[in-house]
């Protein structure tokens, strides 16, 4: 399964910065960073209004390279002003051409919020999205175990972030509202063979209670699917392969934005 891929692949590149700064190291780093100064995530989310969270993705493992020109620093200012909500970085470098170093230079150059979008297995991948800027890290219901899942959420929240838990299953969102999830995601995609299913989210968005914000991911593509997403309830929309192949992405958020508005 390409899950059980990237995992692997994940626990292999952990290692390998670990070797090079210590977890300790990296606590130290983080304790002197200055209090952050961008907007609290989830309090966006509980605003009106359905929020979008723009992706900044080179490739993935189904679609390949998405785009060859990739001037990312250029892209993520370009969904700040167009008034991106929050603005996701993709930081896996083997699956999907990330790096870290794309979550730091955005960090700095946006006003907006930055997810760390990455496979989240270990505190130290934590620190280390904090370290680099993010605000929000994610954290796949399928790949911890439920000690997990409640404690990495809590360690995010001690450094000042926050962690969008993320389901594809029904058994999976009772799991991430038991692990006292603030913030849930669910998936349209299956990340064990990366089919997308549009009405997933839909059918599974009843189960979360009023007052947890929710975000629809993935397969995400025209008006039609934001005002659908809209009425249903989201509170928000995580968007990438679509926004990244516009030729036009601040006016695509804009309409996209516009589209949820009654």
């Amino acid at each position: 399964m390409i899950l059980d891929d990237l995992v692997a692949a994940t626990q292999r590149r952990l290692k390998k910065h670990e070797a090079q700064k210590s977890l300790t190291e990296l606590k130290n780093e983080v304790a002197h960073m200055p209090a952050g100064l961008k907007p609290d995530f989830l309090a966006v989310l509980n605003e009106p209004g359905l929020h979008v969270i723009s992706e900044v993705k080179k490739a993935s493992p189904s679609k390949g390279t998405i785009v060859t020109d990739f001037p990312y620093l250029q892209i993520a200012i370009s969904y700040d002003e167009a008034g991106a909500d929050a603005i996701s970085v993709l930081t896996e470098p083997d699956y999907f051409n990330g790096h870290l170093n794309y979550l730091k230079e955005i960090s700095q150059a946006v006003s907006a919020p930055t997810l760390r979008k990455d496979f989240t297995i270990d505190p130290y991948m934590i620190y280390e999205a904090k370290a680099n800027g993010a605000s929000i890290i994610l954290l796949i219901v399928a790949i911890v175990d439920d000690q997990q899942l409640r404690s990495y959420r809590e360690l995010a929240e001690s450094l000042g972030m926050q962690a969008i838990v993320e389901a594809y299953t029904a058994d999976e969102v009772t799991r991430a509202l038991n692990s006292g999830a603030k913030i849930i995601g669910i998936n349209n995609r299956n990340l064990k063979d990366f089919k997308v299913d549009f009405q997933n989210s839909l059918k599974l968005r009843a189960m979360v209670p009023e007052g947890i914000p929710v975000i629809a991911e993935s397969g995400i593509k025209t008006q039609a699917d934001v005002e659908v997403l809209a009425d249903a309830g989201f509170n928000g929309i995580l968007m990438g392969e679509t926004l990244m192949r516009s030729d036009d992405k601040e006016a695509l958020i804009k309409e996209f934005k516009q589209a949820a508005v009654k």
